[in-house]
């Protein structure tokens, strides 16, 4: 990929560099990227940065990230691409990264790769974020976007708003560790939640006459809550639109429900098929259900992010849900062509990481449609 300009940043401005970020970024012009070596021990560049135009961020050291103690700023403008590799926030609960409001009459892209951060806040309206191969200690908030191979304690997709240059694709999250809830909550957007580890998926908004999925994730929940492992209740009863829920495998304490797949909606029509609960098999609301198995023997670690048993072989046999080996489906977060094992682990040594992958498993028209991307580090 071709730069418009190569800015770098180094410690102390040797060779003619600049010593800080920030000295960068009001120099640059749009298309130009900014390459910043890591200080020596792990030293970080002490500035809040505000990002106001079309940058790219890298480390000037291959497979070794930069660390910048500050909040980062992305002013949101029409047509806005910012993209940040290899960046540490350190360990800093204030150091987030915030859209820092809404784009109007256009979108603005946001793209974190391989980075270790401590919260997302990019839930702006027409805000697009990718953000793929990051640790992240708090939370990703986001409105649209595409999330993989990402560790982090919640994910939450919701809007402040409708967006009014809406995006022309899904909102897609797949292969993520989660330790707690992954949460939905936008009416703009069609979603697919695929291949996540995580304690809870809960959904509070969609798109009006929209076909949703939750498909091959794995819930683990040690702890007593007050509602499902799989649990729909949208917050406004006028909205309509489907969801399927299929090769699923999940385990829970029961508290206040006993319940494996809660529908607290009149109107989302809930399909479930093919999941597996360690759990008796018990519903709750109005959904159409098929071949769900409930006290099915699985064990599951929350820390090493496994599930293994009678969860191999049990997910949808049609042949669009086979695993990567061409066998059936496993229910749960290694199966079917969005499988774990495309994701993970996010940093094997010096290898690039795919960051998506679609391999269909039906030929149509003659020929085999293959989508994939990934980044180096």
């Amino acid at each position: 990929m071709a730069f418009a300009a190569d800015l770098y940043v180094r410690n102390g401005g040797t060779g003619g560099a600049y010593s800080t970020v920030s000295a960068a970024i009001t120099a640059a012009s749009d298309g130009d990227r900014i390459i910043i070596q890591p200080k020596t021990n792990g030293d970080p560049y002490i500035e809040n940065l505000t990002i106001n135009k079309s940058l790219t961020f890298v480390s000037e050291t291959n497979y070794s990230r930069y660390f910048i103690k500050g909040t980062i700023a992305i002013n949101p403008a029409v047509g806005r691409v910012v993209t940040i590799s290899n960046l540490t926030s350190g360990n800093y609960t204030i150091n987030d990264i915030t859209a820092s409001g809404p784009t109007s009459g256009g979108r603005t892209t946001i793209n974190l790769l391989n980075c270790d951060l401590n919260n997302v806040y990019t839930n702006q309206i027409n805000t697009t974020t990718n953000i793929s191969g990051c640790t992240v200690r708090g939370s990703i908030n986001f409105t649209h976007g595409r999330v993989t191979a990402n560790k982090a304690q919640f994910i939450a997709v919701y809007a402040l708003a409708a967006d009014t240059s809406p995006a022309t694709s899904d909102v897609e999250i797949y292969g993520n560790a989660i330790d707690n809830v992954l949460s939905y909550t936008q009416t703009s957007y069609v979603f697919k939640i695929y291949n996540n580890f995580c304690s809870r998926i809960s959904v509070h908004g969609i798109k009006a006459g929209s076909f949703n999925e939750i498909i091959n994730n794995t819930v683990y929940d040690p702890n007593i809550g007050d509602v499902a492992p799989l649990y729909i209740s949208l917050n406004s009863n006028t909205i309509t639109g489907n969801i399927a829920i299929m090769n699923n495998a999940v385990s829970f304490a029961v508290g206040q429900t006993n319940a494996c797949i809660q529908n607290n909606s009149t109107n989302a029509t809930v399909t479930a098929s093919y999941n597996v609960f360690t759990n008796p098999f018990v519903t709750q609301g109005n959904m159409t259900q098929s071949n769900n198995s409930g006290s099915v023997n699985m064990n599951f670690d929350n820390v090493a992010y496994t599930v293994t048993g009678m969860n191999a072989n049990a997910g949808n046999p049609d042949i669009k849900y086979t695993d990567l080996d061409l066998t059936r489906n496993d229910a749960g977060h290694y199966g079917g062509s969005n499988s774990w094992a495309n994701y993970w682990p996010a940093n094997a040594d010096t290898k690039p990481q795919i960051n998506y992958l679609v391999t269909p498993r039906i030929i149509s028209g003659g020929t085999l449609n293959i989508n994939g991307s990934g980044f180096s580090k």
